[in-house]
């Protein structure tokens, strides 16, 4: 007789033992879902491009505003400088009459030239264009930065004791 094989029976499912913690979802299961949720935040890439156009667009806006306000600083500050360097002019040829009966013709003729080579310098800068004018600053100190500096130094020494004689009258 032969024998007939017997079928198996299915092995039964193990009963899972519930635990009460909750239960953590696998390592590779946190980085799958990390990983969607990066997908979902991230915009679509034209939606990026909109808005770099767009935040570009408003930097161009704010420089461009920025140098206009500057510009019209510059502009003010010329007319300013202009007619302070006039009228200094204005005064030594004023006072050269003056010099002339005190000390003498040969001196009043230095002020009065002195007087010509100042309102020249101020007719100069009137005919000047501000941006002119920032570009031969900008040589002058590239060709000489000590006397620059201590131009610059000088100015700001003079500025100083104004400022200081100024708040101690008041």
């Amino acid at each position: 007789m032969a024998e007939t094989a017997k079928p198996k029976a299915a092995a039964k499912p193990k009963a899972e033992t519930k635990s009460l913690a909750p239960k953590k979802p696998a390592p590779a299961a946190k980085t799958a879902s990390n990983s969607k949720a990066v997908v979902k935040a991230s915009p679509a890439k034209g939606k990026t491009e909109n808005v770099t156009a767009k935040v570009k667009a408003d930097m161009n806006d704010f420089k461009t505003k920025a140098t206009d306000g500057a510009k019209a600083a510059a502009e003010k500050g010329k007319e300013r400088a202009t007619e302070a360097v006039g009228s200094i002019g204005k005064l030594i040829r004023d006072s050269a009459a003056t010099i002339d009966e005190n000390v003498g013709k040969q001196y009043g003729d230095y002020a009065r030239g002195a007087a010509d080579a100042v309102e020249g310098f101020a007719t100069k800068l009137d005919a000047k264009d501000v941006d002119v004018i920032a570009e031969d600053a900008r040589q002058f100190v590239r060709k000489s930065p000590a006397l620059a500096i201590g131009a610059a130094a000088a100015v700001g020494f003079v500025l100083a004791r104004l400022f200081r004689s100024g708040g101690k009258d008041s």
